[in-house]
This record gives C-alpha cells, sequence and structure tokens, in this order.
C-alpha cells in the first residue's frame, strides 16, 4: 500500500466558496495561506478563482484571471507546482499560457476549441466527472446505484477524446467528482468512494479525490464546514487506502500526520 498520495492544498481566491470564501480574495491573503499550506506538506496548489458549489455566483473569465494573475506570479517563484481550477476554457487557456503544472476541469475538458492548447503543452490535466456536465455543481437527484456506471461510461468518453486531439494519457488523472457533483444523494459518496479500486482498474490512470469539508460528510456529523476537519481527515484516510493517488484538501497538514501515523501503524519493523 502506497501511503504517500501526492496533496494537492486547495487555495479558493473567491468571495462565495462554501466554507472559506473571502478570506483569501486579496493577493497578499492568497500568497501567505499558500505558504502555509506548503509548509503543511502540498505539493501543489489548487488555485480556484470562480466557485462552483450550488450557491455561488456566476463571473466572468477576465475577473477570474485578474484574480489569480497575481497569485500566479508570485507562486511561479516559489517551488512548488500550481494547478488553475476552472472551468472556462479562456481561463484555462491563460493558466497553460502561463505555464502551470496542472488545469482541473470540473466538466473534464468538454470543448473541441481547446484541444490543440491542451495538446502542445506538457501541464497535466484532471479530468473531472459530474452529474450536471455544464456549469457550477446544482442539486440534483441519482440513484446511488447508477452513479458509478455513469462515471465509467463518462470517463471513457473522455479519455478517448482526449487521447484522439493529441493528450497523452501519462498526462491525465480521472477524478470522480464528490457530493453534489455525484447529486444530492450523500450515499452516491461513498459508493464512488468505496469503489475507487475498480475505477483505477477500469481505466489505469491516476485517481484524484477531493472530499475536504463536503455536506454529504458534514450531514453525518452535523458540524458545519468550519468543523468539517476531523471528517475530511477520516474520508481522505479512506479514500487513500481504497487507492487514491492524489487527495485535493484544505487542511494538508492533518492529513499529512495522519498518513504518517497510519504508515507506522500498519508497517513491520524488520530491525
Amino acid at each position: 500500500m502506497d501511503w504517500s498520495p501526492i496533496i494537492l492544498g486547495i487555495l479558493n481566491i473567491t468571495d462565495d466558496s462554501f466554507s472559506d470564501g473571502g478570506r483569501y480574495l486579496a493577493p497578499e491573503a492568497a500568497i501567505a495561506h499558500a505558504k502555509t499550506l506548503v509548509a503543511g506538506g502540498a505539493t501543489v496548489l489548487d488555485l480556484g478563482a470562480a466557485a462552483s458549489n450550488p450557491d455561488a455566483r456566476q463571473i466572468p473569465p477576465e475577473t477570474e484571471i485578474a484574480r489569480l494573475k497575481p497569485v500566479v506570479a508570485a507562486l511561479k517563484q516559489q517551488d512548488v507546482a500550481i494547478s488553475v481550477d476552472s472551468f472556462s476554457p479562456e481561463v484555462q487557456r491563460w493558466a497553460l499560457a502561463e505555464g502551470v503544472g496542472y488545469v482541473n476541469d470540473i466538466h473534464g475538458f468538454q470543448e473541441p476549441a481547446l484541444y490543440p492548447a491542451l495538446a502542445a503543452t506538457q501541464a497535466k490535466l484532471i479530468a473531472m466527472h459530474s452529474v450536471q456536465r455544464r456549469g457550477r455543481a446544482t442539486r440534483v437527484d441519482v440513484p446511488p446505484d447508477e452513479i458509478f456506471d455513469r462515471i465509467l461510461r463518462f470517463f471513457e468518453g473522455r479519455v478517448a477524446a482526449l487521447e484522439e486531439a493529441g493528450v497523452g494519457r501519462c498526462r491525465i488523472i480521472l477524478d470522480p467528482g464528490m457530493g453534489f457533483f455525484l447529486g444530492s444523494d450523500r450515499e452516491a459518496s461513498f459508493v464512488v468512494l468505496r469503489r475507487l479500486k475498480d475505477l483505477k482498474q477500469a481505466f489505469g490512470l491516476p485517481v484524484l479525490i477531493s472530499v475536504s469539508r463536503k455536506s454529504f460528510l458534514r450531514t453525518i456529523t452535523g458540524r458545519d464546514a468550519a468543523n468539517a476537519g476531523y471528517a475530511t481527515l477520516a474520508a481522505e484516510l479512506f479514500a487513500v487506502f481504497q487507492g487514491a493517488d492524489y487527495i485535493r484538501t484544505h487542511d494538508p497538514a492533518a492529513l499529512s500526520d495522519g498518513l504518517a501515523i497510519w504508515k507506522a501503524a500498519t508497517s513491520r519493523n524488520t530491525a
């Protein structure tokens, strides 16, 4: 068992993200928090300048880019990989031109007009599945027993399209989605977590999981987003145990500590 997933630290440069909207909207606050995330164990910083939760409002691409520019410029001077989380083709094109290491799209890169730009870089592409297919997360009823087959069909199409466009398979990372991206029923998220090994076996590609502070966890514990750290860590450790290669989290330090303890407890001392 590999207890060393790549940790993406979530950096929301927004005013309406569900758990920390407004805290890091100012560039100096975002840059300071980036240092905290890296110190906690993040090796990739996932920058999002437009929230995608069901209650977020739509903002234009130029606003996203304006929020990202000073932060990306500052972080490029540090030894940390940068990911830009956006479903806007304009923002994605800008991010690729900036030379970021990852682009993260909740729609799974469905815009053919962007394919030449995707193929021309070496950035890794985090292709996420969502039941909404377009736009931000919405509250949609999806039977949990249908969700895994829907995910398989979605990725069959997306991986084939990206490869045909000239994107090397080695650059693709799969994110099955969590929470409202899988529907309103919290059981759908748990179904997917339990079947991560099946997802990896189906495509032979690395899988990213992002459960951090999400409402499907909070409905069980009864805690708000600010106090969802314990539930988040439990779900993240379970995801790693199921084979997740990447974990996207608000709290890299808690995850790093949890992984260190679990690794120590499950390893055998051969001395």
